[in-house]
């Protein structure tokens, strides 16, 4: 039986994200996000049905915790419709995803679990589908400049900034990371 207190499942997904991003799927069990967690041994299992339901929750967990809050999209919103406000939203969101580093590393995990893992890999390329697709209507009804392969090519070229901020962070200083959002901002949106 599946339990349903939502606070307590909550500390186990995030203990779960800080799991794969620590040992990576390979050390995910549900007495390591117990541990992790602070609860019981034996909790996890009475929450989730499988890893499998682990696994596809905490990738859930992360997309919830990167989203930007309602100050941010506020100002987004009532801000300049020019390129310098496009960069300035993306080096928001490079800096966002960031400083959420155990969840952007969860996520790398799961996606190479998804390589050996079907199931796993239909959740994730629905999810991350309709992200992109959300970004792209967003960004289209916002009125910025750029059309939706912009944003696409955006999210590719970001992505693995990310990656490289995370995994070896002296490759490049916060200066020529800024430098680089905003001409990949500039080049991408004025190709398009």
């Amino acid at each position: 039986m599946v339990r349903r207190n939502d606070q307590r499942r909550a500390a186990l997904v995030d203990g779960a994200i800080e799991v794969l991003a620590r040992d990576g799927a390979r050390g995910l069990t549900f007495r390591a996000v117990d541990a992790e967690a602070a609860v019981p041994a034996g909790t996890a299992s009475n929450y989730f049905a499988n890893r499998d339901d682990l696994l596809t929750q905490a990738g859930a967990r992360v997309y919830e915790r990167l989203q930007p809050d309602e100050a941010t999209v506020t100002r987004h919103r009532t801000a300049e419709r020019d390129r310098e406000t496009y960069a300035e939203l993306m080096r928001e969101l490079v800096a966002r995803v960031s400083s959420f580093r155990t969840g952007y590393l969860a996520l790398l995990e799961l996606r190479l679990e998804a390589t050996r893992r079907p199931e796993l890999r239909t959740v994730l390329t629905e999810r991350v589908r309709a992200d992109l697709d959300a970004n792209v209507a967003y960004h289209l009804a916002s009125g910025l400049p750029g059309d939706a392969t912009a944003v696409k090519l955006l999210y590719l070229a970001l992505n693995w900034l990310i990656v490289e901020q995370l995994t070896l962070p002296d490759v490049l200083t916060p200066q020529e990371r800024d430098e680089l959002v905003a001409a990949a901002v500039d080049r991408i949106v004025a190709a398009s």
